[in-house]
């Protein structure tokens, strides 16, 4: 196993221990902007459970135990998820809430969008195709929701306003991972480099989007090493699936490439790149430090390594949450995503680039 050099080990422990405090507030200006959140799984606070017919939801036991009252959230977790966590550390008390809650109330998009919305979407990616038949909101669809909170943000504010309200928002994407699930999933014989160039030919036309409509602040969450969560280790024994992760690397560096050339073509754009393919795997191939124990178990589960079945009231629940660091099939629990949040907001550029989370929302 590859083991984690001392000074990568250090920052982490130092940012698992420490958190925030290790930002110097002061210099950072104001602590909340608002946020909008776009999309899987690993931001999804509940979307899904909004859609009739959803065929990926996380709104029953044992996900939630953790949660107030133990009750599930339609979150994939024991309790928050790295959303939720990101926007603890802004000084929220959990992520904005999902646009079809807000559009189920009298109000909601008149009154509940001022300091941010979740669209994420659990199984989307950033192909049109990726999650269809689960019946989930992809990237297109969820932009366009934003595009009804724009307007509504514009009915209210005045075009002037809104576009300053805007300009210091966090645009936060966490997406890419779906997409090379289905395509090992479907075996496809497109040659990688030709899927990844697709994959960023996506994602560039997605923040071209954004951006027109007023976006500047991108808070990008790029692609883990999935071939490690459990339901994947099931493809190579119980070994990390290592052609799965060698497309995690690749999309990370393709990204850092094209975060690059938009912020030198789009005026006024500015990112933060999160690695967590690196802060991820840093932690499994050394995760007592971190207190973790279990790296390659789902918590939650059925069969081998609780990955042969979902989540559910009736899967092998473990007793101890903080020590594992999946959730479920696919997921990180709490524990985990609190770290990975914490990296994200405050880490260095070891595992955040150009500047971190914290910084990005300081910039003017």
């Amino acid at each position: 196993m590859k083991k984690m050099c001392p000074f990568s080990l250090l920052i982490l422990l130092a940012l698992s221990i420490y958190g925030p405090n290790l930002i110097n507030a002061d210099a950072l200006g104001p602590t909340q902007p608002p946020i909008f959140i776009l999309g899987d799984s690993t931001a999804d606070v509940g979307t899904n459970s909004y859609i009739p017919d959803c065929n990926a939801t996380a709104n029953f036991p044992h996900n939630g135990i953790d949660f107030v009252k133990s009750r599930p959230t339609g979150r994939f977790s024991n309790g928050l998820n790295s959303a939720d966590h990101l926007a603890r550390l802004f000084g929220y008390n959990s992520s904005p809430p999902p646009f079809l809650f807000l559009h189920s109330l009298k109000y909601g998009l008149q009154s509940g969008i001022y300091r941010g919305v979740n669209f994420a979407s659990g199984g989307s990616g950033l192909l049109d195709e990726t999650g269809l038949q689960l019946n989930v909101l992809n990237l297109p669809q969820q932009i366009n929701q934003f595009v009804t909170v724009r307007r509504n943000l514009t009915a209210a504010l005045g075009p002037e306003l809104t576009e300053a309200f805007l300009a210091r928002s966090l645009f936060c994407i966490s997406t890419g991972s779906n997409d090379i699930f289905v395509y090992f999933k479907t075996r496809s014989t497109m040659p990688k480099e030709e899927f990844i160039n697709l994959l960023m030919e996506a994602y560039e036309n997605h923040i071209k989007t954004l951006y027109s409509l007023g976006a500047r602040k991108f808070g990008i969450i790029s692609v883990p090493p999935i071939g490690c969560c459990p339901a994947n280790r099931l493809l190579n024994g119980t070994r990390c699936f290592e052609p799965m992760n060698d497309f995690a690397r690749c999309f990370h560096s393709a990204l850092d490439k094209l975060m690059c050339k938009l912020s030198s073509e789009l005026h006024g754009m500015k990112y933060a790149l999160g690695d967590t393919y690196k802060m991820t795997i840093d932690v499994i191939d050394n995760p007592r430090p971190f207190h973790f124990k279990n790296v390659d178990t789902a918590c939650c589960g059925h069969g081998t390594l609780n990955a042969e079945g979902i989540c559910n009231a009736t899967a092998s629940l473990c007793s101890d949450r903080r020590q594992y660091i999946f959730w479920d099939l696919f997921h990180p629990t709490h524990a985990a995503a609190r770290l990975a949040a914490n990296t994200l907001y405050g880490g260095p550029t070891l595992y955040v680039s150009p500047i971190n989370f914290a910084q990005l929302a300081a910039e003017n």
